[in-house]
């Protein structure tokens, strides 16, 4: 597997001046320190239009290397993020500056009407964000994805047009940081791979309804499961973890 090539074309947005420039001039190099990232499938995210990038969650780290991937493919790495940290002073500002899109937690009409506009805006923009389906790092004993949540596929075919969902998968930063578990410095430049995969085909996807959305999470999550077999070396699970199933809340832990 090689590394992105450095004749692809980088996007106008990354071209542009912004806030961004200075970021990546602190956290690319950093990270190089911890990981050597290298990307298959690059040409799979487009360079210009809007999109939603659906990534596998297994790390407190892997946010830091999909945003220093997507920047090395050519476009600016946007995530959600809890409506709540938007409230932080200077936070807030940075998160609102570089075009973060804040999570509707509540599933309401007035969560669906926020959805539909980001959505929209991000057309409109001809922006790309990042959305991790699983919501929280998976539960699965042997890492592997778990249960997705509705919000990618939501946001994806709210607009007037359906974003394309990519798929992506990566397998190695638990070297660097385990799940809950500590920062390792040493060795440096540990070997992360990233593989992209083609949008997911949703177009027999032509509604809303929890029943559809649902379906559609399956899909995403089984393109991110399969290309993780491919980085992997093994065959994912026939059925994903659930942990309603297995009792345990949101923070992976037993309920009591």
């Amino acid at each position: 597997m090689t590394s992105v090539s450095p004749r692809r074309r980088a996007s106008a947005e990354k071209t542009r001046p912004s806030v961004f420039w200075p970021a990546a001039m602190i956290v690319v190099p950093v990270t190089g320190w911890f990981a050597k990232i290298e990307i298959e499938g690059a040409e799979n995210l487009p360079l210009e239009g809007p999109y939603v990038l659906a990534p596998n969650h297994y790390s407190e780290f892997d946010p830091v290397i999909i945003a220093v991937a997507t920047w090395r493919m050519g476009r600016a790495p946007r995530f959600m993020a809890k409506e709540s940290l938007f409230k932080v002073p200077v936070l807030g500002a940075l998160l609102r500056a570089t075009g973060m899109i804040p999570v509707a937690r509540a599933s309401n009409s007035a969560a669906a009407t926020q959805t539909l506009a980001q959505s929209n805006a991000l057309v409109a923009a001809q922006r790309g964000v990042i959305v991790y389906p699983e919501g929280s790092l998976t539960r699965d004993p042997d890492i592997w994805p778990m249960r997705g949540k509705t919000g990618a596929v939501r946001l994806a075919l709210a607009a007037d047009q359906t974003l394309p969902v990519i798929p992506v998968a990566t397998w190695g930063v638990q070297e660097i940081l385990p799940r809950y578990g500590r920062l390792r410095l040493w060795p440096p430049r540990r070997r992360v791979r990233v593989l992209v995969g083609p949008p997911v085909d949703l177009t027999g996807f032509t509604d809303t309804t929890p029943a559809t959305l649902t379906a559609a999470t399956d899909a995403v999550m089984r393109d991110i499961s399969v290309l993780l077999g491919r980085l992997r070396g093994e065959e994912p699970p026939a059925e994903r973890w659930n942990p309603a199933k297995h009792g345990q809340n949101e923070t992976g832990r037993l309920d009591s």
